[in-house]
């Protein structure tokens, strides 16, 4: 049987850089880092140079010698919609629905799709117009650090593959800032950015009713949706939510809440919660 092929995944997505080298089912390596101050803001690259070196040097402490690298990088660099149409829709037919979707100005702009599902009464795609600046911010950090990026994907898209459920919302509280991501139909729906105000010690869970409320109402509001009770909402955290929280948040908002289940074939001693990003990265095909 042939070994797992390892991979290099890079997130990108908050102050703090996160990466794993390795593939599922084998062994990884993890590591995390700081950036200098003002360099790497709510997922934006601000400071090229000094990202790229805080970059090649947490690569250097974790022991991590590959190069060529995949890299997450942060929705505010990006928007991105899942549009139906019906399921005889040519490609030039999603050209044109993608392009009054996605109303961007096309030198700034690059705008991508591909086809999620092809059911019998639709056709739907997903798009995604980029910020050539930003990524090209991105792209050129992983280059000053010595890689060579062969793809960069939406944060959203990692954390849709991390988890095996078709519908489901993700909060992601070890991000800065915290991160709310509504998938349904094992594709990323909604991403909805907060800032998590709770002091150190304190119970998150609180806190979290009124985003989650939010992305859920927003979506619900939908004609084209139906987003059941019974799609879980996940908590990835490295502080684990008290029981009388997660009791109180599932009464609130109607949907189970949980903390984030483990990836398969993620090696236990991974903080799974931490770099779920990066798995979901791993996990992406091609």
């Amino acid at each position: 049987m042939p070994a797992p092929v390892t991979r290099l995944a890079i997130d990108l997505t908050g102050g703090v850089i996160r990466v794993v080298d390795g593939a599922l089912g084998g062994p990884m390596r993890c590591g995390s880092g700081g950036t200098p101050a003002g360099s790497l803001v709510n997922g934006r690259v601000m400071d090229v140079s000094a990202v790229g070196v805080a970059l090649r040097q947490l690569l250097a402490r974790t022991e991590i010698l590959e190069t060529r690298a995949l890299v997450a990088a942060s929705d505010s660099v990006a928007t991105f919609r899942v549009i139906k149409l019906p399921p005889a829709a040519s490609d030039q037919d999603v050209d044109a629905a993608v392009a009054r979707e996605l109303p961007l100005d096309p030198e700034r702009m690059s705008t991508r799709w591909l086809d999620v599902s092809l059911g019998q009464d639709h056709r739907a795609v997903y798009a995604v117009s980029w910020d050539r600046a930003l990524v090209k911010s991105i792209t050129d950090t992983a280059r000053v650090a010595g890689l060579d990026p062969i793809a960069v994907d939406l944060k959203s898209a990692c954390l849709a593959r991390g988890v095996s459920e078709a519908a489901c919302v993700i909060v992601d509280v070890a991000s800065d800032p915290a991160e709310i991501v509504l998938i349904d139909g094992y594709v990323p729906q909604v991403w909805h950015p907060f800032r998590l105000e709770v002091a150190a010690g304190d119970d998150i869970g609180p806190a979290l009713a009124s985003p989650l409320r939010t992305v859920l109402r927003f979506y619900k509001r939908r004609r084209d949706t139906e987003f059941e009770s019974t799609a879980p909402i996940f908590i990835a955290s490295e502080q684990v939510l008290s029981s009388w929280a997660t009791t109180a948040l599932s009464e609130q908002l109607e949907h189970r809440v949980a903390p984030l289940p483990v990836p398969a074939r993620v090696p236990p001693e991974v903080r799974h919660a931490t770099y779920i990003t990066c798995l979901g990265l791993i996990m992406r095909r091609g």
